[in-house]
């Protein structure tokens, strides 16, 4: 009897295990076609729930950091701002737990640190600027044409490019220096990865701003100009866009 019993216990537990398995792709796919839909939100919910059922989901682990890391970044709050960019960083360290060898962990990777970054301290920033590199270089190791990473890599050189004076001295005396960042780097690397994807708004609006910095406002005014013909796709766009018209008319201003 006890035997029976057993018996029935392993089967159900077997049958409720294989139906958690089942579950997590389907509900990864709901969470791709929420994306589509630009319903971030639902979408990150979708893939919490497919790692529930699936610790070992690597596209969902992926996907909740990429979201985690869009969503916080839109929070006004700057708890709740926080809050997302650590579970963005948990779910990336998970994502290469499973994989390490792959460009989507270590550039998801790269875009949590990079992230919580901009809302640290100068010395947990600076702290940070070593590693961002170095998944950034990874993802494009496994991949060089990883146009998201490229974007990373420049971002990173616009960013240490900019280091004042104070985050120079952190990175010289506590860190003994990071890599130098250069705005011409910069550059080369959003150019990059708009060649690989020529409807990214955020990527031309970043090497706008770069242009900018480096007195190149001709080649701002021209690279802002071709968003107009861009059309949303991710739900952040339509305030890129926003942050185009207004970086135009602020250059055109000053010529």
């Amino acid at each position: 009897m006890k035997k029976n019993i057993l018996t029935v216990i392993l089967f159900f537990s077997c049958q409720l295990l294989f139906a958690q398995s089942t579950d997590s792709p389907l509900l990864v796919k709901q969470g791709k076609d929420l994306l589509a839909q630009m319903k971030e939100e639902e979408a990150l919910e979708k893939f919490k729930s497919a790692i529930k059922s699936d610790p070992n989901n690597y596209e969902a682990a992926c996907n909740a950091s990429l979201m985690c890391s869009r969503i916080g970044n839109r929070q006004t709050d700057e708890t709740k701002k926080r809050e997302h960019f650590v579970m963005a960083k948990q779910y990336a360290v998970k994502s290469l737990k499973i994989n390490a060898t792959d460009v989507q962990s270590n550039y998801v990777m790269a875009v949590a640190m990079g992230r919580m970054a901009l809302i640290s301290g100068a010395k947990d920033k600076v702290a940070a600027s070593r590693d961002i590199k170095n998944y950034a270089d990874m993802a494009l190791k496994y991949n060089p044409n990883h146009a998201n990473a490229w974007h990373v890599l420049g971002k990173w050189n616009y960013e240490v490019s900019n280091l004042n004076f104070a985050e120079r001295a952190i990175a010289n005396s506590l860190l003994g220096g990071i890599p130098d960042g250069d705005i011409n780097k910069s550059i080369e690397c959003y150019i990059k990865a708009i060649g690989l994807d020529a409807n990214n708004i955020l990527f031309y609006l970043d090497l706008a701003k770069a242009y900018h910095n480096n007195e190149s406002d001709d080649k701002a005014i021209e690279t802002l100009k071709k968003t107009f013909a861009l059309r949303p796709i991710v739900k952040d766009d339509a305030n890129y866009l926003d942050q185009c018209k207004k970086l135009l008319d602020e250059i055109q201003m000053q010529k």
